[in-house]
């Protein structure tokens, strides 16, 4: 009976997702063309864009492995909180910055951004296929992370390989028809149950197992001080430096990241996004709840190991709740795969169908021409448009394959994931704001730092003196490209006057905003 009356909650909430996803784009019609299908339209106000990146930063992660590392390790799991929020103060500065420059120039995605700056189509679908090895690890994590969760709350009545199955196609479904705008719509339903629910648990799971926050908490004191402190309990060195380091490379990487400069590009102006950086932190406040929640499953479920400790959160949800309130958790942990897993797989969409596949936009030392509604004319526009769909379903396709048949593949890659994306940050953010950094520079720097990053990733040694291997990776790449840059073969000339290469403060320096959907040509100087 439990476990019927949990899964039909669920299935009626998937549902609900679908059709939240196809009324996103009811009246748009079908030929919207890259720019509607990938960023929106560059049309989604401050509350979408600010339910959308909460939906890319608040993943299953926030159940299950926030949870999992409070059980685990106990204090270093607050390195989410921290570098999530000096994240969102970066991006009220880089946010409206990125937007700018790709408005201007008609610009979809992080790879579009980068080939533009360096004159370089080859340098954008080169970035295509290194963020795809980042972000491909995310689709299966997600799968996965939806998959257990689904199976726990159907207390077993849904299997794994179904679950995972669901996830996909929930999520296909909807992307694919309705792209960015979709994704923003379902972001509102699961941002709605994942502040009741949390809100809910952080009351009733103290007052129901301890009765109480004080004595939830003077038990931790007593009992587990060693979760309270750095470097926690048995986290392998997880301490001070780790945590410093760690917050600051992964601030300067998460506004980089290909999902959120894709809900940057969404926005309909510079302020959504500064008001959107204002807001967010708020958002992080409801961390803390699976954080300590996963200490206080110590004393309720003792001695889970390995994966079984991601589920600290649920076993105390499983045992004292009615089915249908666990099936209300379990779709807000489900949605929280969801959104995040449909960001990750439009953007490598989008990437591959603009910058790989696609008519690539050809830039020169006279003028960089693209089309703001999909590079190039409605033909060239239409066409990497299908070619962007067509590689969303065969990148979540080929991370569910991966979830049955090789589950370690992508996860041991996801290891390098964020240390190994941190390594564009000079490569975008140096590249725009200093014109001098030239390519041979910024290739050569990228270069070093993820070679560097892979090293001490793989060969076992992350954290390195105590620091974040990503910081040492940054570090050696920005030298690098200053080095080259100063040292190296200079490119020629660069027509553009200053004012072309970026509009700090998020405005467009000199022309007027372009109308949306319309052809951009970037000025020539001479």
């Amino acid at each position: 009976m439990n476990a019927t009356v949990a899964t039909a909650v669920f299935a009626g909430f998937m549902v609900l997702t679908v059709v939240l996803g196809l009324l996103a784009v009811r009246g748009r019609g079908a030929g919207g063309g890259l720019t509607e299908w990938s960023v929106g339209g560059r049309s989604l106000g401050t509350v979408f864009i600010w339910v959308l990146m909460a939906g890319e930063s608040y993943t299953s992660f926030s159940y299950l492995g926030a949870a999992g590392w409070g059980y685990n390790f106990g204090a270093p799991v607050l390195y989410v909180l921290a570098y999530m929020s000096c994240g969102y103060a970066i991006g009220y500065v880089v946010g409206p910055m990125l937007w700018a420059y790709a408005r201007r120039h008609g610009l979809v995605g992080i790879t579009d951004i980068v080939a533009h700056r360096y004159r370089r189509p080859w340098l954008g679908a080169a970035i295509a296929v290194l963020a795809t090895v980042c972000l491909l690890p995310y689709i299966q994590l997600q799968i996965t992370g939806m998959g257990v969760v689904v199976s726990t709350i159907s207390y077993g009545a849904i299997s794994l390989n179904w679950a995972y199955f669901i996830g996909f196609a929930v999520t296909t479904g909807f992307v694919v028809v309705s792209g960015l705008r979709g994704s923003a719509w379902v972001s509102v339903l699961k941002d709605l149950l994942v502040i009741v629910t949390l809100g809910f648990l952080a009351v009733y799971v103290p007052l129901h197992y301890f009765g109480g926050y004080g004595p939830l908490l003077h038990r931790i004191v007593a009992e587990k001080p060693e979760w309270l402190t750095f470097p926690g309990h048995r986290s392998g060195g997880l301490g001070q430096v780790w945590f410093i380091t760690t917050t600051l490379v992964n601030s300067l990487t998460v506004v980089v990241f290909p999902t959120t400069v894709a809900g940057c590009l969404g926005a309909r102006n510079a302020d959504a996004l500064r008001r959107n950086a204002i807001y967010l932190p708020l958002y992080n406040v409801l961390l803390f709840v699976p954080m300590l929640l996963g200490m206080a499953a110590l004393f309720v479920v003792p001695g889970l190991a390995g994966a079984d400790s991601n589920l600290a959160l649920f076993k105390l949800v499983v045992d004292s709740l009615p089915a249908w309130a666990v099936g209300v958790i379990g779709v807000a942990a489900a949605l929280s795969s969801i959104v995040p897993m449909a960001v990750f797989m439009l953007v490598i969409g989008t990437m591959w169908g603009r910058s790989v596949l696609g008519a690539i936009p050809r830039f020169n030392r006279g003028a960089a021409r693209s089309a703001s509604g999909g590079g190039g004319g409605r033909a060239t526009g239409g066409r990497q448009k299908l070619w962007s769909q067509l590689v969303v379903v065969a990148a979540g396709g080929l991370a569910l394959l991966l979830t049955y048949t090789a589950p370690t593949t992508l996860v041991r890659l996801s290891l390098i994931s964020y240390e190994g994306m941190a390594q564009l940050v000079p490569m975008l953010l140096l590249g725009l704001v200093w014109r001098r950094l030239t390519m041979y520079a910024a290739v050569s720097g990228l270069a070093a730092g993820f070679a560097l990053v892979c090293v001490l990733v793989f060969g076992g040694h992350d954290p390195v003196w105590g620091m974040n291997a990503g910081i040492v990776g940054l570090a050696l790449n920005v030298a690098v490209a200053l080095a080259v840059t100063w040292l190296g073969p200079r490119e020629a000339g660069d027509d553009r006057p200053d004012g072309e290469v970026l509009a700090l403060d998020g405005e467009f320096p000199r022309g007027g905003v372009p109308a949306p959907g319309g052809p951009v040509s970037t000025p020539v100087s001479r």
